[in-house]
């Protein structure tokens, strides 16, 4: 099987999973405020319809694609708020059926999308098999905001290889969102999975290296946890000066999470 498919696979049954927590939700469940400010659960999902529905348009429309970027430029530090905050009004049936139609239509088009060829995005430009990490990434980011916000305990699975696949491969653009020049050498990366295994990035003779539970790396990376609340260690200063800024998704840094209490 292609990695594209297993990326895609995995993103359906997150996607799935997300939706059989909120598919059976009252009215006033759809607006519980989530650990986002200002976010509740309806606007979660809508920013995941939104985000489907641009991915395709980059991969499939270039000119209307010029026009989101436009759109986003004319208001950086606001477009993505507005376009969750504005798609999250919407009665929850419309909702639910905006985001499935989306994502089942984005997930087609990457199936087919020429191997080799890259398309557009806010961040560096993405192959399928990118698209597909990101759009997996930002699903089950979300989603554990929405679990959060009705008392749910998500599911730890082997699945968010692809988060810290993503959060690894994304080292050089965090640094270079701060203005920093990223670092000439590579980094050891060992993480302990859900299932107990070791995943591993780079040479094993790396002086700086970077160690702990991949559940708590993708959270870091997604800015689900402060990294003072996680097991993660660091060796060498720009590993260190990393773990501080990075960021696995496109856009402007954000705010993070406070370190719990105690």
């Amino acid at each position: 099987m292609r990695l594209l498919d297993t990326v895609l696979d995995d993103l359906a049954t997150e996607s799935a999973r997300l939706e059989s927590l909120v598919v059976d939700l009252p009215e006033e469940g759809w607006r519980t405020p989530t650990p986002s400010p200002g976010w509740d659960v309806a606007t979660q999902i809508a920013h995941l319809a939104w985000t489907d529905e641009a991915a395709y348009i980059a991969a499939t429309d270039e000119e209307r694609w010029d026009e989101l970027v436009v759109e986003a430029l004319a208001d950086p530090a606001h477009a993505v708020d507005r376009a969750a905050l504005t798609g999250g009004i919407a009665a929850p049936p419309a909702l639910l059926e905006r985001w499935r139609t989306g994502r089942d239509r984005l997930a087609a088009t990457l199936r087919s999308y020429p191997a080799g060829d890259r398309m557009p995005w806010y961040g560096p430009p993405m192959s399928a098999t990118s698209m597909a990490t990101a759009r997996f990434m930002e699903t089950w980011a979300h989603g554990l905001d929405v679990h959060d916000a009705l008392g749910v305990a998500p599911e730890v699975t082997d699945r968010i290889r692809h988060v810290a696949h993503l959060g690894v491969r994304t080292r050089d653009w965090a640094f270079a969102l701060h203005d920093s020049s990223p670092p000439t050498e590579e980094f050891r990366i060992e993480l302990t999975a859900p299932s107990g295994d070791l995943w591993s990035w780079g040479p094993e003779d790396a002086t700086q290296t970077v160690t702990g539970s991949a559940y708590d790396f993708c959270l870091l990376v997604t800015q689900r946890i402060n990294r003072a609340d996680t097991s993660l260690v660091a060796t060498g200063r720009d590993a260190n000066l990393w773990l501080g800024i990075a960021q696995a998704f496109a856009g402007l840094p954000g705010e993070g999470r406070e370190a719990r209490d105690g």
